[in-house]
């Protein structure tokens, strides 16, 4: 197994400019699976595609921006609903709600999944051979799974997402590459979790990068977590330079 465990992160980053002529268009799911937006540059070659899965609040302003900055990196990105039609939570209650409701149902994140994947890969700047999924809190634990059950995907990266699991890899079955970056502080993803998983994909001989962050908290890219943190006294915080580290280290990965 590849891994790259980095302990101190001391990476600098590069901004992107922004691209003009971003679109943006929102699109139906099939079998009443729900909705998901594309977002993609005009003028682009056939390329990388990214699926982003939201976290445990939804399909908010959020995960539709990190789409947003996929597109402007030069990548066609789809942000797909997970919970189907539109279902966006602000107390911790409704998300965790929502969240069990859709682990509850694996057939049906399943196909939407499959069918975000497939929408993806018929835009013309696609090339169906490098599609990506990227997923943040719940949409971490989402993408991992998919890996875990052998999806056919280039890479596959989980940001401050669970990685726990009740149907572990098995050996060969991962295809993907996978990038997991981790607040070291975050007591939702404990050390020992993180251990059982590093443990986990040892076994199944996967090529995995993990980075895990000194001292930070759970929800680190997010610049909204610190509020709610306080709000309703949980774990979570901004932080700023993880936040930036990570991202670098996706545009590598992808590249």
């Amino acid at each position: 197994m590849k891994l790259r465990h980095w302990l101190m992160m001391t990476l600098m980053t590069f901004s992107i400019p922004a691209m003009a002529d971003i679109k943006e268009r929102q699109v139906a799911l099939p079998d009443n699976l729900g909705t998901a937006v594309v977002y993609s540059a005009k003028g682009k070659k056939p390329g990388p595609g990214i699926i982003v899965v939201h976290e445990w609040w939804g399909l908010n302003d959020y995960a539709r921006n990190r789409a947003r900055q996929l597109a402007k990196a030069g990548y066609t990105a789809i942000a797909v609903d997970m919970y189907g039609h539109g279902k966006v939570a602000d107390h911790p209650k409704d998300a965790k709600a929502f969240m069990e409701a859709a682990f509850a149902e694996p057939e049906k994140m399943n196909a939407r999944f499959d069918a975000a994947r497939a929408l993806l890969e018929a835009e013309r700047n696609v090339d169906p051979a490098k599609i990506y999924a990227v997923g943040y809190c719940f949409g971490g634990a989402v993408v991992l799974n998919q890996a875990r059950m052998g999806a056919d995907l280039a890479g596959v990266a989980s940001f401050h997402g669970s990685l726990g699991t009740t149907s572990p890899a098995k050996e060969g079955s991962i295809k993907a590459r996978l990038l997991v970056a981790t607040g070291g502080a975050d007591p939702m993803v404990p050390a020992q979790q993180v251990g059982q998983f590093v443990t986990e994909m040892s076994s199944a001989g996967a090529a995995l990068e993990l980075l895990s962050f000194p001292g930070v908290l759970h929800s680190f890219t997010n610049p909204g977590a610190t509020a709610v943190g306080e709000q309703y006294e949980m774990p979570l915080a901004y932080d700023e330079a993880a936040d930036k580290a990570s991202w670098d280290a996706l545009m590598q990965f992808i590249r």
